[in-house]
This record gives C-alpha cells, sequence and structure tokens, in this order.
C-alpha cells in the first residue's frame, strides 16, 4: 500500500502480515495444466477460482479508457474490513485506482474481505488529506456520493440519480468518486470540492446505504452500457430459424387429437410467445429438436 504525503518518496508498508491465500504460482501452474490438456485453448485471467476470469475483448474502449482514469476515493474510513469490501466491489466492475483518504489503520480483514481483490487493497494509495490527492492526480471531474441529499436550501447537496450520472462523465477525464465515512459521510466542504453529487433513491425511512452497495449501484449504473457479455451463442434467431420452429409446432398441434379452433388458437399463441422470446438461434435449433422427439413419440404410441 502507497502512502503519499508530503515529503514521503518511498512506498511504506501498512500491513505486513495478510492471511493465507492461493498464491500466483499455483494459479499459473493450473493454468498450465489448462493449456497441456488442450493446446489450442488459451484464456487471459488471473485465476482458475469462480468468477475470476477476466477477458479483455468483453470490454468496449470507452470502459477501457474509464478503467484507467477512474479513482474510487474513500474519505477517512472507519473500518478496515469495509476497505476490502469496496476493493471486492471494485474488481466486480474491473476497477482498480483505490484512493484512501486519512484512513484507519488498516487490519488482515481489509484483505480478507476482498477475496480475490487483494491486489487493489495492495496497490491503493494513501493521502493524509483529500486536497493533496486531487492537486497530485490532476483530477478533472469531482462526484460526490451521499444518503443526505438536499434541495433548494442546500444547494451543494442536490443530487442526480446513478442512472444519470453515466452520460456526464468523459471516460477521457480523470474522474474521481468520493464515499465518505461509515458514520457521518461527507462532510460539508468535502460536497463543496465535488462537480456532481449523486444519491441513490432509497426510502427515506432509511436512506442510508452501505458504503459498499451504494458503490455497487453507482458502479453498475457506470458500466453497464459500456460493458458486455460475451456474444457466442447469443445471436437472436433469424426468420427462417423462426419459420422452420413455427413449422415443427405446427405439426405438432396438428397431429393432436384437438378441434379445429383449438389447433388454430395454438399455433397463434405459440407464435406470438416465440415473436415475443426475441430466442438465440442456438435456443431455436434445440426447441425444435425437442418438438421432433414429442411428435415421433406420439407417433409410435398410436
Amino acid at each position: 500500500m502507497v502512502n503519499m504525503t508530503e515529503t514521503a518518496t518511498e512506498e511504506e508498508v501498512i500491513i505486513e502480515t495478510t492471511p493465507v491465500v492461493e498464491s500466483d504460482e499455483a494459479n499459473k501452474d493450473k493454468e498450465n495444466e489448462t493449456d497441456k490438456t488442450n493446446p489450442k485453448t488459451k484464456v487471459k485471467s488471473i485465476s482458475t477460482k469462480r468468477g475470476i476470469v477476466k477477458n479483455e475483448n468483453n470490454y468496449s474502449e470507452a470502459a477501457k479508457e474509464l478503467r484507467e482514469n477512474l479513482y474510487v476515493v474513500f474519505v477517512e474510513c472507519e473500518t478496515s474490513g469495509n476497505v476490502g469490501f469496496l476493493a471486492r466491489t471494485m474488481a466486480n466492475f474491473g476497477l482498480k485506482n483505490l484512493i484512501l483518504i486519512n484512513p484507519c489503520k488498516l487490519k488482515e480483514d481489509a484483505y480478507y474481505q476482498s477475496m480475490h481483490a487483494k491486489e487493489i487493497v495492495e496497490t491503493a494509495e494513501i493521502y493524509d488529506t483529500l486536497e493533496h490527492f486531487l492537486e497530485s492526480k490532476g483530477i478533472d471531474f469531482i462526484i460526490g456520493s451521499t444518503g443526505t441529499p438536499g434541495g433548494s436550501y442546500n444547494l451543494s447537496r442536490i443530487p442526480i440519480k446513478p442512472e444519470e450520472l453515466s452520460v456526464k462523465m468523459n471516460p477521457n477525464n480523470k474522474i474521481a468518486i468520493l464515499f465518505g465515512r461509515e458514520g457521518d459521510g461527507l462532510n460539508n466542504d468535502e460536497i463543496d470540492k465535488c462537480d456532481i453529487i449523486v444519491s441513490i433513491p432509497t426510502d427515506p425511512s432509511y436512506p442510508v446505504m452501505n458504503i459498499t452497495h451504494a458503490a455497487a449501484i453507482i458502479f453498475y449504473e457506470i458500466f453497464k452500457n459500456r460493458n458486455s457479455f460475451p456474444k457466442e451463442g447469443l445471436d437472436e434467431s433469424t426468420h427462417i430459424e423462426k419459420e422452420y420452429l413455427l413449422k415443427s409446432m405446427n405439426e405438432l398441434i396438428d397431429s393432436l387429437d384437438i378441434p379445429e379452433h383449438k389447433k388454430r388458437n395454438g399455433n397463434k399463441t405459440f407464435k406470438n410467445i416465440i415473436n415475443r422470446a426475441f430466442i438465440t438461434g442456438r435456443e431455436a435449433h434445440t426447441f425444435m429438436g425437442i418438438l421432433r422427439h414429442i411428435k415421433e413419440d406420439l407417433i409410435n404410441k398410436k
């Protein structure tokens, strides 16, 4: 963990001991075993554990830029475990730049709670003041998060919703998202430094969320239109594929001993369902195979 102070010129190790975790060497050995089993298979990953495979091809260029330029700033955290939880949430969205402003002493739970995002905690930068961080990184756009938004009598705290935040962010700029203390959040001076305030519309009876829950919602809204799922096998079925699927169902329904009007209604209902479902080509072919087997079984039983 890097301690960035006015006079510091070297890295300061804040935590000397960490819980036992699977080493990078062990992970590399597992990846090598996979490559030996199937030489043609090459997967870019940092671990073979569940949910840790990172494929950069799934990220848009805007998302990649934002990952480099977006800083997640935790101001005066009071519980070291929350640093780990926040790091894990960041990793879920591919973020890596964690900044801690005058934090509490970090203990082993910061690493333990981060799970496979331990590296984010290890490389987090510590600043004595928020002003020092903003000047040091040359931040262009500052976003403050708050669970106690204001109104016309508190202009500094007039917020936007997380879903509005994404369109207001330029991924080419250096951006900081500030999360405040667990107990008191950001103070008014810190809020005044922000270019924009974001707040999650929770129920008024209990408006303040846990920092990592709030962070997850905000990160999701930022990245939901920038990231994409793997596309293999998700192509929508073609018109011909749907026609063959409808034909298969029509043939199955025609083989049933039911009145003609029920057959017509059944065919029409199935067509409506298929057109609304936006099924993939693979799903269409699987469905056709099932219908064919049902029809064959019905014929064999007669």
